[in-house]
């Protein structure tokens, strides 16, 4: 069925709908209907009896049945309560109580089991995936398209990043999630022609917001987009036949039975559950045990300072002092190390830093027949046997993790080769980032070694161009509701520098518009288990004191998170907790001045803060306070400034 003809069928024909069956959240306030039209699946959501998706189509086309119509649904559907705590360093709540209704709704064509569709509520999150079984003696299948949608009410509007043609950018290495977004926007388009990377976001009129995504995507399927139609309308995507420079296909091959990834909707009225949500890795396992207790560090890197021509010994020497001298456990020494330090000088340097307690992160490049870049070390990443005796190599020196870059899009193959990284890196001990990558989709769960991955315009943008420069807390300001709240984003920032250059000098390079403490409030806005700080040497002596004694101080794991105010791409107030200390911090996109009441809940009455300010001009300084009686605060932070309050 074309989607065209699925529009107009959704809005005249349901003369010979099924009686619906309803799935709905612990506690009660989330309803998914579902429904079967003339064979067709279609699911719509509820919110406080309000309508965020309209009728929407489920399916799927596989080579093994055309299970997107012709559907009978069995009037018997499994029902159950998952009700599981977990625990996990490395995202935005630590201690997590995972409880949803579940519902699997069993669908038989031509009088043949064909394929289930199972349901998971929870409070403000839906997920759905499919099982497919056999087909009388075939026990494979390759999933031609899926035909999941996702109708929006008519006037909502999107916040979304367009897919990037393949094939295209840097040494032709997109698409990499690295485009910009578009805020506010109508619907009834497609990005550039390609969709939208995840995740989406979209005001549904003034009943609230709602965020898509995907979760689980392991070697076993490909990443996924969403594409959008006319009228409200958006689909699940397969990654473009170009990407990965043509080779492999876009559809997915599995084994019968087998289940796809999950696809995640998170809804709420505020945009406080679209922050708070752990729908992502709720709904996924670890894949295998850690090799070892992972620790996980802040560290320096030159390369975002300094650039390509000082990956060398003396320069990487320097940085491992530094990161000595603010208390951090690692560096990251990156592109070209192979050939402008060589491995015997790493190795020295990997002795000097572990003197010091500073460990190495390595740069590699992902390589292979997808893109061109030139940046070495190369020919090891895709090459089984090669990556595992580099890791040997590596483990034996004492090497903290790698930085692999360059990836060559969704495809199914790219899945698996992400996989294979990260396992091969478990076997030696080995922690992983991914770099100019794709989306993290549970990783943080599934594989106990990952630590971040980039996928977002992070901050060597702001190295290359003034034009990111100045957009960088219009920037800074979505990630908080869209791509920092389905996982770890690697974005490298918090710089200190005014300018972008080796040394500091003035008017060299492009020029840092946002404040000192802007810096400090994205290093706690910006959630990664493992992060390498824009900061440089010269920050020892020419950056406000203040600031350095709390990029030495600043959690980069926590406990948990609480969202507070904000606007995607206009401003972004939230509050971390590591132990018993809260950090509250909030930056300002919007060209005047932004004054706001915070109610502080999670603090008693008149406790004292430190409080992290910027005046007009954007000094910045800190002062003590104490929170009113009535848990509340006012705060005023100037464009492209920003505010940090500790207890």
């Amino acid at each position: 069925m074309s989607f065209k003809y699925f529009i107009c069928f959704c809005l005249f024909s349901f003369l010979n709908i099924n009686a619906q069956s309803v799935v709905k959240s612990p506690d009660g306030k989330l309803k998914v209907f579902l429904s079967v039209s003339n064979g067709l699946p279609l699911y719509s959501v509820t919110y406080n009896e309000k309508t965020f998706l309209e009728n929407s189509p489920l399916g799927l086309k596989t080579s093994v049945g055309d299970f997107s119509t012709g559907l009978v649904l069995n009037t018997d559907v499994n029902q159950n309560k998952i009700d599981e705590k977990y625990e996990l360093l490395t995202i935005k709540q630590r201690n997590v109580h995972y409880e949803a209704n579940e519902a699997v709704f069993s669908f038989t064509k031509e009088n043949k089991l064909a394929i289930d569709v199972i349901f998971r509520v929870s409070n403000n999150n839906v997920a759905f995936k499919y099982k497919i079984y056999p087909q009388k003696d075939v026990l494979s299948c390759i999933v031609q398209e899926e035909a999941s949608g996702f109708m929006l009410p008519e006037g909502a509007t999107t916040f979304l990043c367009p897919q990037s043609k393949p094939m295209t950018g840097y040494a032709r290495s997109a698409p990499s999630y690295e485009t910009s977004y578009t805020l506010d926007a109508e619907m009834g388009k497609n990005g550039i022609g390609e969709g939208y990377t995840f995740p989406c976001l979209f005001k549904v009129k003034n009943n609230g917001w709602l965020l898509i995504s995907e979760t689980g995507v392991d070697s076993g399927y490909c990443g996924s987009r969403l594409i959008g139609h006319d009228k409200g309308l958006y689909t699940m995507g397969f990654p473009m036949m170009g990407e990965n420079n043509g080779n492999g296909t876009p559809a997915p091959g599995m084994s019968l039975s087998g289940e796809t990834p999950w696809r995640t909707i998170t809804i709420g009225e505020t945009l406080a559950p679209i922050v708070e949500t752990t729908i992502p890795f709720d709904l996924v396992k670890p894949k295998y045990k850690a090799f070892k207790e992972y620790k996980y560090t802040k560290g320096s890197w030159s390369w975002i300072i300094k650039m390509d021509g000082n990956t060398t010994f003396p320069v990487q020497k320097q940085y491992i002092d530094f990161s000595a001298a603010m208390g951090y456990e690692t560096i990251l020494i990156d592109a070209l190390w192979d050939t402008q330090i060589g491995k015997n000088k790493i190795a020295e340097l990997a002795e000097y830093g572990a003197e010091k307690g500073v460990g190495l992160y390595l740069w590699y490049n992902s390589n292979g027949y997808w893109n061109d870049a030139p940046q070495g070390p190369r020919g090891m990443m895709d090459n089984s046997i090669i990556r595992r005796k580099e890791m040997a190599w590596m483990k034996n020196i004492g090497i903290k993790g790698i930085k692999v870059d360059f990836f060559g899009g969704d495809k199914q193959i790219t899945m698996k080769l992400y996989e294979d990284i990260l396992t091969d890196a478990n076997d030696f001990g080995l922690m992983v980032i991914f770099h100019g990558c794709t989306l993290p989709r549970g990783w943080e769960r599934m594989y106990p070694n990952y630590a971040a991955s980039e996928a977002v315009l992070a901050s060597e943008n702001l190295h290359f161009g003034q034009a990111s420069c100045d957009n960088e807390a219009k920037n800074a300001s979505i990630h908080t509701f869209i791509r920092n709240a389905v996982g770890s984003m690697d974005f490298g920032g918090s710089a200190l520098n005014k300018f972008y250059n080796s040394d500091n000098i003035p008017n060299k390079g492009s020029k840092r518009i946002t404040s000192d403490v802007f810096a400090l409030a994205t290093a706690v806005l910006f959630q990664s288990s493992v992060q390498h700080f824009a900061l440089a040497p010269n920050n020892l002596y020419d950056a406000p004191s203040w600031a350095i004694d709390f990029m030495k101080e600043v959690p980069i794991t926590w406990d948990e998170l609480r969202f507070l105010n904000g606007y995607p791409g206009k401003y972004a107030v939230l509050a971390r907790r590591k132990g018993a200390r809260w950090y509250i911090a909030g930056v300002n996109a919007q060209k005047e001045t932004l004054k706001i009441k915070l109610k502080l809940s999670m603090m008693a009455s008149g406790t004292a803060l430190k409080y992290y300010f910027d005046d007009e001009r954007l000094n910045g300084n800190v002062k003590p306070i104490k929170l009113k009686n009535n848990q509340e605060i006012e705060i005023e932070i100037p464009s492209n400034g920003g505010i940090v309050l500790l207890n």
